[in-house]
């Protein structure tokens, strides 16, 4: 792949409005695609805000009527905001764009990243992004004082854990184990050419995801850097570890084109695709 460029569009009191970074997402794809600059990676904190893909559902949105802004990327709805670390890397793919291996791709850089810092982090089958793994079920602690034989989560579709208290909180999901989503990817390809990307929590108020259902999961929460090493971390520690690691697995790669599979059989759509930022 060819060199990266990072360009840091801002943080902290600077942070970037979202509508503003999707329009500079859409100005660089259309001038990456026009071989008229290289890969880009914009990195940046956003002020608050919700952001819905396609697959969102009216029940996953907030109950209280908070705004939301509805992307074109595939996935499900998520949070941004102070503390978080956004990344939209534009980069050109051979096509047809192997969407899978670029979100690998992503998932190897956020993983070796929060490595440096101490913390280990996966994937979970199924579930795209960087998660931090809870204890085995047998293992974790009861919810709400029941057994989780009772766990209303394991046998209920129609659960919503933002009507059930802290104790079902994303937010809290570290205090009762489970699994935890530190890195949240989500992109869109269009001509080849990727937009939208990942978020990495670092230090935010993890509280904010409990007014939704993030990403349609609700087995499961959210973590931050900050929370599973017990102490103060900022974005200007984590940013140039980030930018080392996207450079050393981006630069290196060598994408390569999908292979089609002639079938008469449905295609179903990778789930890489349908994963939110």
């Amino acid at each position: 792949m060819s060199d990266l460029r990072f360009v840091r569009l801002g943080f902290g009191d600077e942070a970037v409005e979202y509508q503003e970074a999707w329009q500079k997402q859409r100005d660089v794809h259309a001038a990456r695609f026009a071989d008229e600059v290289p890969d880009t990676c914009l990195l940046l904190e956003h002020p608050p805000v919700y952001t819905a893909g396609r697959r969102t559902e009216d029940s996953e949105r907030p109950l209280d009527g908070t705004p939301v802004v509805d992307v074109d990327r595939g996935g499900k709805i998520t949070w941004h905001g102070p503390g978080q670390l956004v990344g939209y890397p534009i980069l050109k793919l051979p096509r047809p764009v192997d969407v899978i291996a670029h979100v690998r791709r992503l998932e190897d850089a956020l993983i070796r990243t929060c490595a440096e810092f101490g913390v280990e982090t996966s994937r979970v089958e199924g579930r795209s992004g960087v998660w931090v793994l809870g204890d085995p079920v047998e293992q974790r602690p009861s919810v709400g004082g029941l057994s989780l034989d009772f766990d209303p989560r394991l046998t209920d579709d129609e659960f919503d854990p933002r009507l059930n208290g802290p104790e079902y909180a994303p937010s809290n999901a570290g205090q009762r184990r489970e699994d935890r989503k530190l890195a949240a990817i989500g992109i869109r390809i269009a001509k080849g050419v990727s937009m939208h990307g990942f978020a990495l929590n670092v230090n935010p108020d993890n509280t904010w995801f409990d007014k939704i259902v993030p990403c349609g999961i609700r087995d499961a929460g959210v973590a931050s850097l900050a929370n599973e090493l017990g102490r103060d971390i900022t974005i200007a520690e984590v940013l140039p570890v980030l930018e080392r690691h996207l450079r050393e697995v981006l630069e290196n790669a060598e994408p390569r084109p999908r292979e089609i599979v002639r079938d008469t059989a449905p295609v179903a759509v990778p789930e890489a695709e349908r994963t939110p930022v």
